[in-house]
């Protein structure tokens, strides 16, 4: 049965934990990072589940596919911010590990949508 909703898709379901997890520990960024690395980490952060949205509403598969490539990318962007916080003593190694973990299955969830889609004709 194909997906009725943006929110049935477990790859954004996983992107929104993920988001909601950046923004509780962006929380105890030094107050000078608010407009530097805590806004680029979390806005970069949205732009996946954001983009996973975006995608499931379009009309084909081919433009689902492109949004779910830029939600790779943005992935990509957060996990970078992600590795500079820790060399920036923001994060700790184990949180920066807990969020790379949790980057990590969010980016496989994405690879087997976009494989799902490889020769499908309408968005699952």
């Amino acid at each position: 049965m194909p997906v009725q909703s943006y929110r049935e898709l477990f790859a954004w379901q996983k992107a929104m934990d993920f988001t909601a997890e950046v923004y509780r520990v962006t929380r105890r960024f030094p107050k000078e990072e608010l407009y530097g690395v805590t806004s680029q980490l979390r806005r970069a952060a949205v732009s996946v589940p954001s983009n996973i949205a975006e995608g499931q509403g379009r009309q084909t598969t081919g433009e689902f596919r492109q949004f779910l490539g830029q939600a790779r990318g943005s992935l990509l962007e957060t996990e970078t911010q992600i590795l500079l916080s820790e060399r920036l003593d923001y994060l700790d190694h184990e949180t920066t590990e807990n969020l790379l973990k949790q980057a990590a299955e969010v980016g496989r969830i994405l690879n087997g949508l976009l494989g799902s889609l490889k020769g499908s004709h309408r968005p699952v």
